[in-house]
């Protein structure tokens, strides 16, 4: 399965060099689609891999980033202007949650609300938030990307108690969600795809 596994990631990454490279879409579409896809799907890994593969398969992937960047061989996920390690992040918390997660439950949502809480807030924001933009330690972000990703961030908290019920207190869902979402503006450069996936990951575990 480790193998299915990298070639997936690989097509995935190809698609979206290809499609960077046909249609030149703003470069945060381009990283996000990235962030979604490849995230989406490394956050199921634990139901079908082990936590030793996972944790090889993101040395693979740090290495491979590090790589990518130094020669800009997936341009599409190196193709925003300012400057970013959130692809370095990515590698490192997927090998750390296969560690610290304690249950594949709780690493899917983790990661998951690095891939579309924080990927759906940064395409929404860059379509639908000229208007109403804010900067956060020189980062710039916007009212309606934060919303989203708080919206998101309880949409999957909620799935979480519904796929283990009374293991995180409904009435503690905004809350966590709101911290998640704090984090994510404060970490800025990419550090948001470290700092958000271990917070969720620790308050699920602590309740858990």
């Amino acid at each position: 399965m480790i193998f299915a596994a990298i070639a997936i990631v690989f097509v995935l990454l190809v698609s979206s060099e290809v499609w960077w490279r046909k249609q030149r879409p703003h470069g945060e579409f381009s990283r996000k689609f990235v962030h979604i896809t490849v995230g989406s799907f490394v956050a199921f890994w634990p139901y079908f891999l082990s936590a030793n593969e996972i944790r090889l398969l993101a040395l693979a992937f740090l290495i491979g980033v590090l790589v990518s960047k130094q020669f800009h061989v997936f341009s599409a996920i190196h193709s925003v202007q300012r400057p970013t390690l959130g692809e370095v992040w990515f590698a490192l918390v997927v090998g750390i949650l296969a560690i610290l997660a304690g249950h594949p439950h709780i690493y899917t949502i983790a990661l998951l609300e690095m891939s579309l809480a924080d990927g759906l807030a940064a395409i929404i924001g860059t379509r639908f938030g000229s208007a109403n933009r804010y900067v956060v330690f020189g980062s710039p972000k916007s009212i309606v990307g934060t919303l989203t990703f708080f919206v998101v961030s309880c949409a999957l908290l909620g799935l979480y108690e519904v796929i283990a019920p009374g293991m995180l207190p409904v009435a503690l869902i905004p809350l966590v969600a709101l911290g998640a979402t704090l984090l994510e503006n404060v970490g800025v450069r990419g550090l948001d795809n470290l700092l958000v996936p271990l917070f969720v990951a620790g308050v699920l575990r602590l309740f858990a």
